[in-house]
């Protein structure tokens, strides 16, 4: 498999997209299956609030067909709907400047998925080592169709509003890969309609949940950012430690004590390793105390805002309709294109 363009992280890039932020176009999203925790928005959340804020012109899926990937019911959709548009807003998406939309709301972009599926083998679906891993975590009695040809779904998201910047982590790099060749298997058999996206590589590391494993909400190891003070209290008290009590940031040797500092350094813009000096011999005790504090100070600003957005539901419904008549509009002059290179213009 050919090696997927990226681009250096955020922070690095930062300057060359200011100059030009007119250039660049993003997809970007979340599958609504639970509020969001710290790990979407270190990873990935706060990224997309700074692109939108430097000019960048951003759709954000709320990918409700996704959630039937890997289980057999969308459990409380609407619910999880309206509670990922929730913590968008609150964490700073604005939808005057991005596009917020449901997946199943843009029947053009899903019509894409036909043309496109002959563009992939089922040889190449079945060697996407993230496909394989989720899979293997499926919630299913059997694998579906519809899990077996994520990545290609994935493409149509990412090419029906012809992205060309996709923010990752380095486990959806195969899935964009996909999207690429999909790109450039349709542009030469029909005509150039769509970009190769690159993917933006976010500079976070992974966040360790309370039990010492990736944060993941199916996982049950996550801090919502939606979460109380108390709650987020609570959480961080019960997260794994180890026995020494000496705190240094050794992410090897130290994983979860190392990403507890990591999470109040991305709180509070330092460095690990000065959280780490600062408690010493405070044991986890201190450095839970320290956590929390960051934590909660962090997000409290965020929090208000989710609070006072979630009295009125029925904003957050028209913001929701109004980003899939604007993403309606986009498939369906692609889905014209792609008609016509493909002579079925009728």
């Amino acid at each position: 498999m050919a090696e997927t363009t990226t681009r250096p992280d955020l922070h690095e890039e930062i300057h060359e997209i200011r100059r030009d932020p007119g250039a660049y176009r993003v997809l970007t999203g979340d599958r609504p299956t639970g509020r969001l925790h710290l790990g979407h928005y270190f990873g990935t959340l706060r990224g997309r609030v700074e692109l939108q804020d430097l000019g960048v012109e951003t759709y954000v899926i709320v990918a409700d067909y996704q959630v039937l990937t890997d289980r057999d019911v969308a459990e409380r959709l609407q619910e999880h709907v309206e509670d990922l548009v929730l913590d968008y807003l609150a964490a700073g998406i604005d939808p005057r400047r991005s596009t917020i939309f449901a997946h199943s709301a843009v029947p053009a972009l899903n019509q894409l998925l036909l043309p496109f599926l002959s563009l992939v083998s089922v040889a190449e679906l079945g060697r996407n080592p993230t496909v394989k891993d989720e899979i293997a975590h499926s919630r299913q009695a059997a694998v579906s169709g519809l899990m077996f040809t994520y990545p290609v779904h994935q493409a149509a998201d990412i090419l029906f509003c012809k992205a060309n910047l996709v923010p990752v982590g380095r486990d959806q790099l195969p899935h964009l890969e996909l999207t690429r060749t999909v790109a450039r298997r349709f542009n030469d058999r029909y005509a150039t309609v769509f970009p190769e996206p690159a993917a933006l590589l976010s500079a976070a590391p992974v966040l360790l949940g309370t039990d010492g494993t990736k944060m993941s909400k199916s996982r049950g190891n996550a801090i919502a950012l939606s979460a109380t003070a108390d709650e987020t209290a609570r959480l961080i008290k019960g997260a794994k430690t180890d026995a020494e009590r000496h705190i240094t940031y050794d992410p090897d040797a130290r994983p979860e004590v190392s990403s507890l500092l990591l999470l109040a350094a991305l709180c509070q813009d330092r460095a690990p390793e000065q959280v780490a000096q600062e408690i010493g011999a405070g044991g986890s005790a201190a450095l839970k105390r320290t956590v929390t504090e960051a934590v909660n100070d962090h997000l409290a600003p965020m929090r208000a805002r989710r609070i006072e957005l979630s009295h009125d539901r029925a904003h957050v419904r028209a913001v929701l309709r109004e980003g899939n008549e604007r993403a309606r509009a986009q498939a369906d002059a692609t889905l014209d294109e792609v008609r016509k290179a493909m002579n079925m213009a009728y």
